[in-house]
Protein backbone atom coordinates (compact mmCIF):
# COMPACT_ATOMS: atom_id res chain seq x y z
CA UNK A 1 0.00 0.00 0.00
CA UNK A 2 1.21 3.46 -0.87
CA UNK A 3 0.70 6.87 0.09
CA UNK A 4 -1.19 9.97 -1.58
CA UNK A 5 -1.57 13.68 -1.64
CA UNK A 6 -5.36 14.64 -1.28
CA UNK A 7 -5.76 19.09 -1.53
CA UNK A 8 -8.94 20.55 -0.95
CA UNK A 9 -10.24 23.92 -1.05
CA UNK A 10 -11.07 24.54 2.52
CA UNK A 11 -10.86 22.50 5.89
CA UNK A 12 -14.87 21.85 5.90
CA UNK A 13 -14.18 20.50 2.18
CA UNK A 14 -11.43 18.14 3.64
CA UNK A 15 -13.25 17.28 6.85
CA UNK A 16 -16.29 15.83 4.87
CA UNK A 17 -14.18 14.28 2.31
CA UNK A 18 -11.94 12.21 5.35
CA UNK A 19 -15.22 11.65 7.25
CA UNK A 20 -16.58 10.19 4.01
CA UNK A 21 -13.18 8.04 4.10
CA UNK A 22 -13.33 7.11 7.31
CA UNK A 23 -16.60 5.51 7.83
CA UNK A 24 -16.35 3.14 4.94
CA UNK A 25 -12.93 2.17 6.76
CA UNK A 26 -14.51 1.92 9.91
CA UNK A 27 -18.17 -0.65 8.27
CA UNK A 28 -15.39 -2.59 6.29
CA UNK A 29 -13.16 -3.22 9.34
CA UNK A 30 -16.72 -3.71 11.75
CA UNK A 31 -17.77 -6.26 8.77
CA UNK A 32 -14.27 -8.31 8.80
CA UNK A 33 -13.47 -8.41 12.21
CA UNK A 34 -16.14 -6.56 14.21
CA UNK A 35 -14.20 -3.79 15.59
CA UNK A 36 -12.79 -0.63 13.93
CA UNK A 37 -9.87 0.65 16.39
CA UNK A 38 -8.81 4.20 15.39
CA UNK A 39 -6.70 6.44 17.76
CA UNK A 40 -7.75 10.14 17.77
CA UNK A 41 -5.51 13.34 17.18
CA UNK A 42 -6.17 16.54 19.21
CA UNK A 43 -5.51 20.17 18.08
CA UNK A 44 -8.21 22.19 16.14
CA UNK A 45 -7.89 20.68 13.20
CA UNK A 46 -9.82 17.57 13.68
CA UNK A 47 -12.33 19.28 15.63
CA UNK A 48 -14.40 19.31 12.36
CA UNK A 49 -14.06 16.26 11.38
CA UNK A 50 -15.49 14.77 14.77
CA UNK A 51 -18.59 17.06 14.23
CA UNK A 52 -18.90 15.85 11.07
CA UNK A 53 -18.88 12.19 12.47
CA UNK A 54 -21.24 13.31 15.22
CA UNK A 55 -23.85 14.92 12.81
CA UNK A 56 -23.77 14.04 9.32
CA UNK A 57 -22.22 10.69 9.50
CA UNK A 58 -23.60 9.50 12.87
CA UNK A 59 -25.77 6.94 11.28
CA UNK A 60 -23.38 5.56 9.24
CA UNK A 61 -20.81 4.22 11.46
CA UNK A 62 -21.00 1.00 13.16
CA UNK A 63 -20.52 2.79 17.19
CA UNK A 64 -20.79 -0.30 18.77
CA UNK A 65 -17.56 -1.79 16.97
CA UNK A 66 -15.48 1.22 17.85
CA UNK A 67 -12.36 1.02 19.59
CA UNK A 68 -11.10 4.69 20.59
CA UNK A 69 -7.48 5.63 21.68
CA UNK A 70 -5.05 8.50 21.80
CA UNK A 71 -2.02 8.89 19.53
CA UNK A 72 -1.20 11.33 22.33
CA UNK A 73 -2.63 13.65 25.44
CA UNK A 74 -1.29 16.90 27.19
CA UNK A 75 -0.59 16.06 30.77
CA UNK A 76 -4.03 17.45 32.36
CA UNK A 77 -7.05 16.58 34.00
CA UNK A 78 -9.51 14.88 31.43
CA UNK A 79 -11.89 18.18 32.60
CA UNK A 80 -9.50 20.62 31.67
CA UNK A 81 -10.41 22.83 28.26
CA UNK A 82 -6.55 21.82 27.14
CA UNK A 83 -7.32 17.86 27.51
CA UNK A 84 -7.59 15.79 23.77
CA UNK A 85 -9.88 14.10 25.82
CA UNK A 86 -11.87 16.84 26.41
CA UNK A 87 -12.36 17.95 23.54
CA UNK A 88 -13.17 14.58 21.70
CA UNK A 89 -15.73 13.80 24.17
CA UNK A 90 -17.12 17.11 23.65
CA UNK A 91 -17.30 17.27 19.43
CA UNK A 92 -17.92 13.28 19.38
CA UNK A 93 -17.54 10.67 21.43
CA UNK A 94 -20.99 12.09 23.72
CA UNK A 95 -22.78 12.54 20.98
CA UNK A 96 -22.67 8.72 19.63
CA UNK A 97 -23.60 5.77 20.84
CA UNK A 98 -20.20 4.47 21.78
CA UNK A 99 -19.99 2.40 24.42
CA UNK A 100 -18.11 3.60 27.63
CA UNK A 101 -16.22 0.68 27.70
CA UNK A 102 -14.80 1.30 24.18
CA UNK A 103 -13.48 4.36 25.15
CA UNK A 104 -9.53 4.11 25.88
CA UNK A 105 -8.61 7.59 27.06
CA UNK A 106 -4.89 8.07 28.12
CA UNK A 107 -4.33 8.26 31.78
CA UNK A 108 -3.34 11.83 33.18
CA UNK A 109 -3.70 11.31 37.21
CA UNK A 110 -0.50 9.37 37.76
CA UNK A 111 2.40 11.55 40.06
CA UNK A 112 4.98 10.00 37.37
CA UNK A 113 3.99 10.59 33.64
CA UNK A 114 6.14 8.11 32.82
CA UNK A 115 3.95 5.82 35.06
CA UNK A 116 1.06 6.51 32.79
CA UNK A 117 2.98 6.05 29.69
CA UNK A 118 3.57 2.19 30.95
CA UNK A 119 0.10 2.04 32.23
CA UNK A 120 -1.24 3.09 28.88
CA UNK A 121 1.08 0.39 27.09
CA UNK A 122 -0.29 -2.33 29.10
CA UNK A 123 -3.86 -0.96 27.76
CA UNK A 124 -2.90 -1.00 24.13
CA UNK A 125 -0.52 -4.78 24.69
CA UNK A 126 -3.97 -5.57 26.26
CA UNK A 127 -6.02 -4.71 22.80
CA UNK A 128 -3.32 -5.68 20.75
CA UNK A 129 -2.10 -9.42 22.28
CA UNK A 130 1.04 -11.21 20.72
CA UNK A 131 2.36 -8.44 18.17
CA UNK A 132 5.49 -6.23 18.56
CA UNK A 133 3.38 -3.40 17.92
CA UNK A 134 -0.63 -2.44 17.73
CA UNK A 135 -2.25 -2.44 14.38
CA UNK A 136 -4.44 0.25 14.88
CA UNK A 137 -7.02 0.01 11.73
CA UNK A 138 -6.46 4.01 11.64
CA UNK A 139 -4.25 6.74 13.13
CA UNK A 140 -5.54 10.38 12.51
CA UNK A 141 -2.85 13.05 12.90
CA UNK A 142 -2.57 16.70 12.90
CA UNK A 143 1.27 18.75 11.55
CA UNK A 144 2.50 21.48 13.88
CA UNK A 145 3.62 24.31 11.87
CA UNK A 146 7.23 23.12 13.71
CA UNK A 147 6.35 19.90 12.21
CA UNK A 148 5.56 17.90 15.31
CA UNK A 149 2.95 15.61 15.19
CA UNK A 150 1.18 13.78 17.81
CA UNK A 151 3.51 14.74 20.27
CA UNK A 152 6.28 13.73 19.10
CA UNK A 153 8.40 17.34 18.58
CA UNK A 154 11.83 18.43 16.66
CA UNK A 155 14.66 17.43 18.84
CA UNK A 156 13.37 15.04 21.13
CA UNK A 157 14.28 11.78 22.02
CA UNK A 158 11.15 10.00 21.69
CA UNK A 159 11.87 10.11 18.01
CA UNK A 160 14.58 7.46 18.44
CA UNK A 161 12.57 5.33 20.57
CA UNK A 162 12.60 1.62 19.56
CA UNK A 163 10.84 -0.42 21.52
CA UNK A 164 8.39 1.16 23.19
CA UNK A 165 4.61 2.18 22.31
CA UNK A 166 4.00 4.73 24.20
CA UNK A 167 6.45 7.36 26.21
CA UNK A 168 6.13 10.62 28.20
CA UNK A 169 7.63 13.29 26.25
CA UNK A 170 8.43 17.39 27.38
CA UNK A 171 7.50 19.43 24.97
CA UNK A 172 8.58 22.80 24.42
CA UNK A 173 4.98 24.12 24.02
CA UNK A 174 2.29 24.73 27.48
CA UNK A 175 1.01 22.29 29.00
CA UNK A 176 4.85 20.94 28.59
CA UNK A 177 4.16 17.44 29.95
CA UNK A 178 2.24 15.43 27.08
CA UNK A 179 2.12 11.50 26.70
CA UNK A 180 2.61 10.28 22.92
CA UNK A 181 2.76 6.96 20.50
CA UNK A 182 6.17 6.48 19.44
CA UNK A 183 6.82 6.53 15.41
CA UNK A 184 6.54 2.72 15.13
CA UNK A 185 3.55 2.37 17.40
CA UNK A 186 2.16 4.95 14.59
CA UNK A 187 3.89 3.68 11.56
CA UNK A 188 2.58 0.08 11.83
CA UNK A 189 -0.92 1.29 11.75
CA UNK A 190 -3.22 -0.21 8.95
CA UNK A 191 -4.58 3.50 7.61
CA UNK A 192 -2.65 7.14 8.89
CA UNK A 193 -4.87 9.82 8.01
CA UNK A 194 -3.04 13.19 8.30
CA UNK A 195 -5.13 16.36 8.71
CA UNK A 196 -3.54 19.90 7.56
CA UNK A 197 -5.10 23.21 7.29
CA UNK A 198 -3.69 26.83 7.38
CA UNK A 199 -0.89 28.45 5.63
CA UNK A 200 0.69 28.36 8.56
CA UNK A 201 1.80 25.24 7.88
CA UNK A 202 3.20 25.31 4.28
CA UNK A 203 6.76 24.96 5.46
CA UNK A 204 6.33 22.19 7.43
CA UNK A 205 4.13 20.47 4.91
CA UNK A 206 6.85 20.52 2.50
CA UNK A 207 9.69 19.38 4.73
CA UNK A 208 7.20 16.40 5.72
CA UNK A 209 6.82 15.46 2.31
CA UNK A 210 10.40 16.27 1.01
CA UNK A 211 12.00 12.95 -0.66
CA UNK A 212 15.03 13.26 1.90
CA UNK A 213 13.21 13.81 5.32
CA UNK A 214 14.96 14.93 7.95
CA UNK A 215 12.80 13.43 10.83
CA UNK A 216 15.13 15.32 13.77
CA UNK A 217 13.97 18.34 12.65
CA UNK A 218 9.89 17.29 11.19
CA UNK A 219 8.73 14.37 13.11
CA UNK A 220 6.26 14.33 10.88
CA UNK A 221 8.42 12.75 8.17
CA UNK A 222 9.04 10.49 10.32
CA UNK A 223 5.56 8.88 9.97
CA UNK A 224 6.46 6.28 7.06
CA UNK A 225 3.70 3.14 7.50
CA UNK A 226 5.51 -0.40 7.24
CA UNK A 227 3.25 -1.91 5.30
CA UNK A 228 -0.02 0.45 5.39
CA UNK A 229 -1.82 3.21 3.64
CA UNK A 230 -0.75 7.01 4.56
CA UNK A 231 -3.08 9.68 3.32
CA UNK A 232 -2.48 13.61 3.48
CA UNK A 233 -5.73 15.87 3.41
CA UNK A 234 -4.66 18.91 2.97
CA UNK A 235 -6.26 22.47 2.18
CA UNK A 236 -4.60 25.00 -0.41
CA UNK A 237 -3.87 27.18 1.78
CA UNK A 238 -0.98 24.90 3.62
CA UNK A 239 -0.38 23.44 -0.05
CA UNK A 240 0.28 26.73 -0.98
CA UNK A 241 -1.81 27.02 -4.19
CA UNK A 242 -5.20 27.15 -5.47
CA UNK A 243 -6.21 24.80 -7.78
CA UNK A 244 -9.22 22.12 -7.72
CA UNK A 245 -10.01 18.92 -5.57
CA UNK A 246 -6.77 16.80 -6.03
CA UNK A 247 -5.27 13.45 -6.09
CA UNK A 248 -2.15 12.20 -6.67
CA UNK A 249 0.04 9.52 -5.16
CA UNK A 250 3.31 10.33 -3.41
Amino acid sequence: MGSDLRVYPDLEALSRAAAESLVELAAAAAAQTGCFSIALAGGQTPRRLYQLLATDYRGRTPWPGVEVFWGDERYVPHDDPRSDYQMARETLLAAVPLPRENIHPMPTDAADPEEAAQAYERVLRAHFPSRPWPRFDLVLLGLGAEGHTASLFPGSPALVEERRWVVAAEVPVAPPRRLTLTLPAINHARHIYFLVAGAGKREALAQALAETPDVARCPAAGVRPVDGELVWWVDEAARGGPGATSEGTM
